[in-house]
């Protein structure tokens, strides 16, 4: 099993077609307001990110667009040569930095404890050790409320999506397998519970912040309805980014996505 997924790109903010906000819209909002309250916090306008698994650059270069400098640690040089591509075409070439490189050995071509946000997106699903994975996240991030954003497919998302395909013997098995899998034919190895993912970053060190849904309804809506009922499209990304934030949706939700923090040093633990 790989130790990053061989070729993802989820299609970022900037990904052309119409469909883009109902696949990233919620995350993107959700990073937006996060980097704007790291920049705040830190009193530095420009960040210093990472992207692990990060692809041809659908987060990372939307990142650098808003002024951030990003690197980028993919295992694959197909997807880092179409990031440099990406980079280039949307002018900000000086801000993206690809190397190549998997989660598990981030922290030997990624600086410890030097980035603001490290995001983690469609990784942990195929990583070998999750628990070794997140803890080389954890690493990564600077000290004083470095901020992670993971994202990972979601148990009930496969179960409902299942079930209403007609294939209730998969949706039962991937309701009841430990990795949340329908069957050998899966191409998914590993699925999570939004309780999961919370219990996998505090193992890490980390403090779980908020969660939300993500293609909660965007993966069941026939296409065909989005592409020719008038506003449809429009109408179901307000009724993603609202049910996003309420328990009983991420619980069904085809992703789920975590921010989490490094936790601030207590007064006088200085070393």
């Amino acid at each position: 099993m790989p130790s990053n997924p061989p070729a993802r790109d989820a299609g970022g903010p900037l990904s052309p077609g119409p469909h883009t906000v109902l696949r990233t819209g919620v995350v993107w909002e959700v990073l937006r307001r996060a980097l704007t309250e790291r920049a705040a916090e830190t009193g530095r306008p420009v960040l210093d990110v990472l992207d692990t698994g990060g692809g041809s650059g659908s987060f990372a270069v939307p990142v650098a667009g808003l002024g951030h400098r990003v690197t980028v640690v993919d295992p694959s040089p197909n997807a880092l040569f179409a990031l440099q591509r990406r980079a280039a075409e949307e002018g900000v070439a000086d801000r993206v930095h690809g190397v190549q490189g998997d989660t598990q050995g981030l922290l030997d071509v990624a600086e410890p404890g030097g980035y603001d946000m490290v995001f983690c997106h469609g990784v942990l699903e195929y990583v070998d050790d999750p628990r070794a994975g997140l803890a080389a996240v954890a690493g990564a991030l600077r000290p004083g409320g470095g901020t992670l954003s993971l994202l990972a497919a979601g148990v009930g998302g496969a179960v409902l999506s299942r079930a209403l395909a007609g294939r209730f013997k998969e949706a039962r098995r991937a309701l009841g397998d430990p990795d949340g899998r329908w069957g050998e034919a899966d191409p998914v190895p590993r699925r999570y519970t939004p309780q999961e993912l919370a219990a996998l970053v505090t193992e890490a060190g980390l403090e779980p912040g908020a969660v939300h849904g993500v293609r909660i309804f965007a993966d069941l809506v026939p296409g065909v309805l989005v592409d020719t009922e008038p506003d449809a499209l429009r109408a179901l990304a307000a009724l993603e980014a609202e049910a996003a934030e309420l328990p009983a949706f991420q619980a069904v939700a085809g992703q789920l996505h975590l921010l989490a923090r490094l936790p601030h040093e207590a007064p006088g633990r200085q070393m």
